[in-house]
C-alpha cells in the first residue's frame, strides 16, 4: 500500500509540475518551433544549465555554468559543443537548425552576465555541422 501511495503521489507531482525544459532524450527529429535563442535555451538547455545559467551538479556529473564561463569567448567552442556534445551533454546536430544553434550561442554569450563580442550567423554553423545524409549513415 505504501508503495502504491508513493507512486500515485509522485505521479501527481510530476503531472502538476510545470516543464521548465525539454530533455534531449525526449527529442526526435528537429525542434522546429523555437524561433529565438531564448526559446531554444528555455526548452532545450535550461533543464541542465539552469534558468540562471549557473549550471548544476547531479547525476554523477556537473552541468557547466554559462555565467562567467571564459570558454564562451570562442563562439566556435560553443557551436562545436552544441553540435557534437561533450561529456554528459548530448549532441544536437540534426535536432537544431543552424539558425537555432547560432541563436542560442548568441544568447548564452550575451546573457548571464556575459558580454562576449562577435555574433554567430547560421552560415558560421553550417561548415561545422556534421549534416548526415542517408548515404553517410
Amino acid at each position: 500500500m505504501r508503495r502504491f501511495m508513493f507512486l500515485a503521489v509522485s505521479g501527481l507531482m510530476t503531472a502538476a509540475s510545470p516543464a521548465l525544459a525539454d530533455t534531449a532524450s525526449s527529442l526526435a527529429g528537429s525542434v522546429g518551433n523555437l524561433k529565438t535563442g531564448a526559446e531554444v535555451y528555455q526548452h532545450v538547455c535550461q533543464g541542465c544549465h539552469m534558468p540562471d545559467g549557473k549550471g548544476a551538479m547531479g547525476a554523477g556529473a556537473g552541468f557547466p555554468a554559462f555565467a562567467g564561463n571564459e570558454k564562451l569567448q570562442s563562439p566556435e567552442f560553443a557551436v562545436y559543443t552544441i553540435l557534437n556534445g561533450h561529456g554528459g551533454m548530448p549532441w544536437f546536430s540534426g535536432l537544431l537548425t543552424d539558425s537555432q544553434v547560432a541563436d542560442v550561442v548568441n544568447y548564452i554569450r550575451s546573457h548571464f552576465g556575459n558580454h562576449f563580442s562577435g555574433e554567430v550567423k547560421p552560415a558560421d554553423v553550417a561548415p561545422m555541422s556534421p549534416h548526415l545524409t542517408m548515404e553517410d549513415g
